[in-house]
């Protein structure tokens, strides 16, 4: 029967020091100290002592099994006699090293310090295996070196891969070579809030992980990037012993030290906040401290460093300096291949607030090719001086390899429509159809690699989503209170918390004390995408009018934008709003508290607070409200609206003000008005289901709407001919629709108690009405002209939702159309999930938000009315307006 195999097991073998050139002092004393699993012998240099040591090796290894075999058997396993399987690793790791002795070169050569630093007194090799522990080779190796003096004497330096010809080098000086820190050999494990075990005395800590010579180098990814089998081919590492006279006296390579040498410009590996460490560039330099720039993050995100280990105070104290580049990072660039998954930048995103997809490598170009046109790319930050006094984008070491990427989610932003079979290049590759299939440089900012800014995990089901997140260091856990007197939120301490959000723009919000009012309309407004592109891209700054009397001093406006671009920022999965709520509330005191309130009500203050924080008529002139009866209506609806501009201009009149004509009739003597108002939002009442139906079509709602109403005694008209209140007849048609719709569903009804005078008795209608999720149709409700490269029809892009019995108690939450990704997002305050539109066809839909599908009409199409840009009237046909001919005499 055949064996069963067992696992491979390296066999310890003595590690051996090669030298050309030892000393009789240096020979004696090596011989002295070999102990244990460490064996000196001396070599000539010559090639065969090489190969001998290699077939001792070999040699050792048969002897080892036979040794291991014989002893089994006299212990009478018989049946496990040659099961066991050995290996021996045949080109273990070589050191090839030259000692630099600072005393030595000092007096042999007093020319400059570079070349001191670069003359090698004596020459060698080390072999050693990739399972011995790296701090424990490199210490003996210093001690082989140099056994006459202490270890603050001695110091290895490493040299590092080639970056790559073609390319730029890392820093502008150096040699290559790097000085190993030795306590990145050993690697610490994570805090906890057990006990922490003691150290020996004069040892590395118990805890602590040691590094072994093969993680150290990461041979395996080497070996991978190179497509060779670890046992067949060597790994030779280059190394540089320093040795001083003294522990005081100055290293004579002091001057090439990483933190000594680095300038502007430099690459380096940094640490970020969360002790991830990235691709950087070295932006100011000054003596204490770095700043870096994190290949593939914001300019936002760039971070003052500490220059050296240890010399830091207050927050830097925590901090790392840089190292060098890719010695904490992966080479992934130089190891990427046709099928990878990468990260690139959305073509149409924000240069400051990137929004990133998943694609694939399709085809990898070389460092030789021509650079090709890079076509419907992303726009990137321009940080660095191309030597013309102009910035242009960054690029590491200067290499402009490229590779073509696949994005599938690019597929909507393409000019064209993608046709359902590829067109092929002649070399069998897919026809670059930017920006859904586009070249993009490999060592630019618009690339990052796999599961840097997207989350590997993705939740798919519609339940409520439960965010992950990573809390910031040194950060005390928050102490969570009981509610107090049965507040919703209230007596909790909510921080925002980091973490990737399952999507961009989509995040939690903390209900802070029954705010969930709040966080319902933030959630729909927040995907407005003209007015947030707005104020992410920082336009409102130059048009905040801080002596407007009816605003906030740009109070609001500004901590709106905060709110938005931490929501956009893609560094938090649950945000706490309460900078915006207190400034909301400190300018309207009837939100400033911990009642429930009613959403309608909020969302109408939060737009005209905004509007007029960044009105642009600076001094508003007094304006009577026309009354148009008798009037042509189009040059009514003309004159009212430029009246209304006199007053009112912003970026929220542009885009969801519309307007509507207000005909009123009194009943006793039939006296008429006629007036043109503007309107953010249209009060729709909701008529009672049809029978054999469980619910409401919109459109009956719209449609009772147009129908017209008697006002009762509460709203009643004043008729000058009357000279009293009347109960008029009231008929309110639109004569345009804005870009941004928004619809009230009159749920809450208040009516006399008949028993108790002054009671009022509220009550809630339940009742589901139908709205239609991609096209709402409103063409035959607008009795304005139609523009027809922008018609009135729309699609539903977010609900906020009531539960409970009254508007200002009960429960509210949000199903919003993600205006990047186009999925539909459930909002219950903190808790964020998957859903679809038809899930907010309930019956607690009370705000609808509706956007225009095709085109954009600024003022809702009275900016071309004015300018007289020729439109359709209601029938669809356009008006000609022609010349009177003058009268021949």
């Amino acid at each position: 029967t055949e064996k069963k195999q067992v696992a491979a097991q390296p066999i310890e073998f003595r590690r051996r020091l090669l030298r050309t050139t030892v000393s009789s002092s240096s020979s004696s004393s090596n011989s002295s100290a070999s102990k244990g699993n460490t064996r000196s012998t001396a070599n000539n240099g010559s090639s065969g002592g090489k190969k001998d040591s290699y077939a001792s090796l070999l040699k050792e290894a048969k002897q080892s099994k036979r040794d291991n075999d014989k002893q089994s058997s006299n212990n009478g396993d018989n049946g496990s006699v040659g099961s066991m399987s050995y290996s021996v690793e045949v080109h273990p790791v070589e050191f090839h090293y030259a000692i630099i002795d600072g005393a030595v070169s000092s007096s042999s050569s007093s020319s400059n310090n570079n070349n001191n630093a670069l003359r090698h007194n004596q020459e060698g090799m080390a072999l050693a295996s990739r399972e011995s522990f790296a701090k424990d080779v490199l210490h003996e190796l210093e001690r082989a070196a140099s056994p006459d003096r202490s270890s603050a004497c001695v110091r290895i330096w490493m040299k590092n891969q080639p970056v790559g010809k073609g390319r730029g080098s890392a820093t502008k000086n150096g040699d290559e070579y790097e000085l190993i820190d030795m306590d990145s050999l050993a690697i610490s494990p994570p805090k906890t809030r057990s006990p922490k075990p003691k150290s020996s005395a004069g040892g590395n800590k118990s805890s602590d992980k040691l590094l072994t010579v093969g993680e150290w180098l990461k041979i395996d990814e080497l070996l991978q990037s190179t497509h060779r089998h670890q046992s067949n081919h060597p790994v030779v590492v280059e190394l540089l012993i320093e040795i001083r006279s003294s522990p005081t006296s100055r290293w004579i390579r002091e001057g090439l030290e990483l933190e000594n040498r680095l300038q502007v410009g430099d690459f380096v590996d940094a640490q970020d906040s969360a002790r991830q460490w990235y691709e950087a560039i070295v932006r100011e330099v000054t003596p204490d401290t770095i700043k870096v720039h994190y290949f593939g993050w914001g300019s936002k995100w760039d971070a003052i460093l500490p220059r050296r280990r240890g010399n830091a105070d207050g927050k830097l104290r925590n901090k790392l300096p840089p190292a060098p580049l890719w010695s904490k990072t992966s080479r992934w660039r130089d190891e990427i291949k046709v099928g990878d998954e990468v990260e690139v930048r959305e073509s149409t995103s924000f240069v400051q607030r990137p929004k990133w997809h998943r694609a694939t490598v399709l085809r990898v170009g070389k460092e030789t090719d021509a650079p090709r046109d890079l076509v419907g790319g992303a726009e990137l930050e321009a940080l660095e001086d191309n030597g013309n006094g102009k910035k242009v984008p960054l690029l590491l070491l200067k290499s402009k390899r490229q590779v073509l990427v696949e994005v599938p989610q690019e597929h909507v932003n393409c000019p064209t429509p993608i046709p359902t079979v590829r067109s092929m290049t002649d070399d069998g590759l897919p026809v670059a159809t930017p920006p859904f299939i586009r070249w993009v440089n490999l060592y630019s900012e618009e690339i990052c690699q796999a599961h840097t800014h997207i989350s590997t995990v993705k939740q798919q089901s519609d339940a409520p989503a439960t965010a992950s997140y990573v809390m910031e260091s040194k950060r005390d856990l928050v102490e969570v209170m009981k509610p107090y007197n049965n507040i919703h939120g209230s007596g909790f301490v909510r921080e925002s918390l980091r973490g990737m959000p399952i999507a961009s723009g989509t995040v939690g919000l903390h209900n802070l004390g029954n705010s969930c009012y709040m966080n319902s309309i933030l959630q729909c407004l927040n995907h407005i995408k003209p007015i947030t592109g707005y104020f992410l891209k920082g336009e409102y700054l130059k048009e905040i009018n801080k002596n407007n009397p009816l605003g906030s001093g740009g109070r609001i406006s500004t901590a709106y934008a905060s709110f938005l671009n931490d929501v956009w920022g893609n560094d938090y999965s649950i945000l706490a709003p309460r900078l915006l709520k207190q400034t909301v509330g400190s300018f309207s005191p009837q939100f400033n508290n911990n009642f429930q309130h009613d959403s309608q009500e909020f969302c109408q203050f939060l737009m005209d607070g905004l509007h007029e924080d960044l009105n642009r008529v600076k001094n508003k002139p007094y304006v009577e409200q026309m009354e148009a009866f008798g009037m042509e209506d189009r040059k009514a609806a003309e004159e009212s609206w430029r009246n209304h501009l006199k007053r009112h201009d912003s970026v929220f009149v542009d885009y969801t003000q519309g307007m509507h004509r207000s005909h009123l009739t009194c009943p006793a003597c039939g006296r008429e008005s006629v007036k043109f108002d503007v309107f953010s939002s249209i009060s729709l009442p909701l008529v009672p289901p049809k029978s054999g139906s469980s619910s409401i079509p919109l459109k009956d709602c719209l449609d009772q709407f147009a129908a017209g109403e008697q006002l009762d005694e509460h709203n009643a008209w004043y008729c000058s001919s009357c000279k009293k209140h009347v109960c008029a007849l009231k008929l309110i048609t639109l004569w345009n629709t804005p870009d941004i719709l928004v619809l009230h569903l009159k749920r809450f009804t208040f009516e006399k108690c008949p028993d108790v005078d002054g009671r009022i008795l509220r009550r809630k209608i339940e009742d589901t009405v139908n709205f239609p999720i991609d096209r709402l149709d409103m063409s035959e409700y607008v009795r304005g002209p139609i523009d027809p490269e922008a018609p009135p029809i729309y699609k539903l892009f977010g609900v906020s939702e009531h539960t409970g019995t009254t508007a200002n108690s009960g429960h509210y939450t949000a199903t919003v159309r993600n205006s990047e990704d186009g999925n539909w997002y459930r909002y219950n305050d903190s808790n964020v999930g998957f859903t679809s539109g038809d899930a907010a066809i309930t019956g607690g839909a009370y705000l609808l938000f509706y956007q225009r599908i095709k085109g954009s009409l600024r003022w809702a199409g009275m900016e071309k009315e004015l300018s007289g840009t020729p439109m359709l009237d209601a029938d669809g046909f356009q008006e000609v307006i022609g010349k009177k001919k003058k009268n021949r005499r």
